[in-house]
């Protein structure tokens, strides 16, 4: 708007819903703040614009009604940029109110942000400058689905591949039209379909503040990469569009979840709700602070100026206050509703199970109001059980529906196959679906999310690679980043051109993924472990938005074999039922079958070495879970010599079958390393020798 153009009329508006939304008569703002006394909306032309076109103060006896300020710009265009301003009073001490009238705040509902003129650090080093944050967009939210919806997959019949949207295609090998975008992840969709997974397991997507990094670390020219510090809850993040100057943040999200569901590939959200990008008493006040830093953030009784952390992060959202947790519902709905998102992986989710105080809840409210949800009922909701105070829920997660990444199943199978010995028993609990942890409280093996690698620490080819981590390139004196990490380097640490060390790494690479999808429960894979990438021995690059945190896509010509090896181990799982159950295994027949679901041997038939302190070999026999599947046999030996182990004839076991074929042997090259059903050689029924160190699993057939 020019100087000489008439400032946009202005009518009381409604209190609901909150946010900025597209009416006939113009566009109506809502915003809560329950102890403000004044409010100023500020409305700008652009994301670039260096002033507000118009400024509202809002009568609080016209534009107040409960929590809320509200007011209708009559005619006011969609892509009008604004922030809001509240009056208040400053006392964190006594009431924990931190309001600042000179500072300008983004709209916790806003469905778009841009960043604008924001400088984290500037403002910490010289103060608040006039219109120096984040700006909300307002947005027409219409769009052509084309009849899509979100998809519906059994959950037993679910494969995760956890991703980051921006470093997937940011690498100049990607070779996509628009790199670590949304619209430059469509043009890998190919990829996953040939790769076979079911979900991809997007990292934080939500609008997040790339420069939440100690300052060290921002002045060496990293920033906050994984995105673990959101504060628009509602808006896709806008570093990942191609224009979000030009407000297409909602659009360009839905080009890429519809194209994913097109391939019948469904979009799991990694949501952070435990904490915000406002940090401690000396982070910024962008959003949540400004309207309502009581409501929002757990606080210390006695001085409520400190921040109860229990995140690590320097806050703790206050998830079970009413007010936030219809807030956290209203959001995920959304996503659900309006994005078609298949589901959400909580980031340190039982930080969302304390109170105000910190402490936790046997029924925490908003927990249980997203599993009861209408709305997200069809939604997969998976908890990172624990939080980084110590809070440590696997297992014993509140609720019933919520599945949980888990941790017992990464460090037992890491332990196990480094070669750890004595841990036969528990290998074969997690093989079965983690009965310990979900039986006794009527879960199923579907509630386990089994993984052993994330974002969070090793790539699997650094598991097999380092004894440590290497995080000086994250400029914190390699402090952060965890040392416990149950790796083993195959007897060199890092880079090495010793060919027979370089073998045994594939192989127990091979070994690990092999375990993770021969388990009951639900598998989850790091993008780029079927290709072998490395972070050369970084385990936490949260703020390595460079090579090194990046998909390298020169290595799915270079580690081909690795890549032809997952595929197959994934086709594997898909042909056999039994490997999907959703109960447990038991060792009893199960119904219209008169032979038992598993049987468990050791190198000799039915004689497993529970108690043996140093045994490293098991194997075991599963029963078709389907008329049309066969039988396997699965023997494992994470020994360093070979073992002969006997296997069960067929006839014996009342299958009308007269062989075993080999589907998969890890110390094999390819293609023998896995094989389909027409490419598999027949095994005699002599005892079988499996190499040290490897994974092999047996299909029966009919001649």
């Amino acid at each position: 708007m020019s100087a000489l153009q008439t400032p946009y009329a202005t009518l009381p508006g409604r209190r609901y819903p909150p946010g900025a939304t597209v009416e006939d008569d113009g566009v109506n703002f809502s915003i809560f703040s329950r102890h403000a006394t004044g409010a100023e909306l500020l409305l700008y032309a652009s994301a670039s614009s260096a002033e507000p076109f118009q400024i509202v103060r809002l009568d609080p006896q016209v534009n107040h009604t409960f929590f809320s300020w509200h007011l209708l710009v009559v005619d006011l265009p969609p892509g009008t940029h604004y922030t809001w301003r509240m009056d208040g009073p400053n006392q964190p001490q006594a009431h924990g109110w931190r309001f600042n009238p000179e500072i300008e705040l983004v709209d916790p509902w806003a469905r778009a942000i841009n960043t604008c003129d924001w400088q984290r650090f500037r403002r910490s080093r010289t103060g608040i400058q006039p219109h120096d944050s984040p700006r909300a967009l307002v947005i027409a939210e219409e769009y052509n689905w084309e009849g899509d919806v979100p998809l519906r997959l059994p959950s037993e019949q679910t494969v995760i591949y956890e991703l980051h949207v921006g470093g997937f295609t940011s690498h100049p090998s990607s070779g996509v039209t628009h790199p670590g975008t949304f619209l430059g992840l469509i043009e890998k969709i190919p990829y996953l379909q040939a790769l076979g997974i079911t979900h991809v397991e997007l990292m934080p997507i939500m609008a997040f503040d790339e420069q939440d990094v100690p300052e060290a670390v921002w002045d060496a020219g990293l920033k906050n990469y994984w995105g673990y510090s959101s504060f628009g809850f509602f808006s896709p993040h806008p570093g990942y569009c191609v224009t979000p100057e030009r407000g297409t943040h909602l659009n360009e999200f839905r080009e890429m979840v519809k194209a994913l569901h097109r391939a019948k590939i469904g979009v799991i959200l990694d949501v952070v709700f435990n904490h915000t990008s406002e940090g401690g008493s000396t982070g910024p006040t962008l959003t949540f602070k400004g309207i309502g830093n009581e409501t929002f953030y757990c606080l210390d009784t006695l001085d409520k100026a400190k921040y109860l952390d229990f995140t690590g992060c320097g806050n703790t959202v206050n998830a079970n206050h009413p007010i936030v947790a219809h807030f956290i519902v209203d959001a995920l709905e959304y996503w659900v509703r309006e994005m078609h998102v298949d589901g959400f992986r909580f980031d340190l989710a039982s930080a969302m199970a304390r109170d105000a105080d910190g402490r936790p809840m046997a029924n925490p409210p908003v927990l249980w109001e997203i599993e009861l949800s209408d709305t997200l009922a069809a939604a997969k909701i998976i908890a990172e059980a624990w939080d980084a105070a110590g809070l440590y829920q696997v297992g014993s997660f509140p609720g019933y529906r919520w599945m949980e990444w888990n941790g017992r199943y990464r460090d037992t199978i890491r332990r196990f196959v480094r070669g750890d010995p004595g841990l036969v028993a528990e290998v074969a609990t997690r093989l079965s679906g983690s009965s310990d942890l979900y039986q006794a409280n009527l879960r199923q093996p579907i509630n386990s999310i089994n993984f052993v690698t994330c974002h969070d620490g090793f790539t699997l080819w650094d598991l097999v690679s380092y004894n440590r981590k290497h995080n000086h390139a994250n400029c914190e004196k390699d402090r952060d980043g965890s040392d416990d990490n149950l790796s083993w380097n195959c007897g060199i640490e890092g880079d090495t051109n010793d060919l027979q060390v370089l073998a045994l790494r594939q192989r127990q690479a091979k070994n690990l993924l092999a375990l993770l999808f021969l388990s009951q429960g639900i598998p989850m894979m790091l993008a780029g472990d079927e290709v072998l990438r490395t972070q050369h021995g970084n385990n936490n690059t949260w703020c390595q938005d460079n090579a090194l945190g990046w998909f390298d896509w020169t290595l799915v010509e270079r580690n081909a074999e690795m890549l032809r090896f997952v595929r197959g181990l994934i086709a594997l799982r898909k042909r056999h039922p039994s490997l999907r159950r959703r109960h447990f295994l038991s060792g009893q027949p199960q119904a219209g079958s008169d032979v038992p679901d598993v049987v468990w041997h050791g190198t000799t038939l039915n004689a497993p070495a529970w108690d043996d302190p140093l045994a490293a070999t098991l194997a075991l026999t599963l029963a078709p879970a389907h008329q049309s599947e066969a039988p396997l046999h699965i023997m494992l030996n994470m020994g360093d010599a070979a073992c002969h182990f006997e296997l069960p004839r067929l006839p014996q076991l009342r299958w009308r079958l007269d062989r075993w074929q080999l589907a998969l042997d890890t110390s094999r090259a390819a293609p023998l390393d896995v094989s389909a059903p027409g490419d598999q050689i027949t095994v005699d029924f002599a005892p079988l020798l499996v190499r040290a160190r490897s994974v092999v699993v047996l299909e029966g057939r009919s001649a």
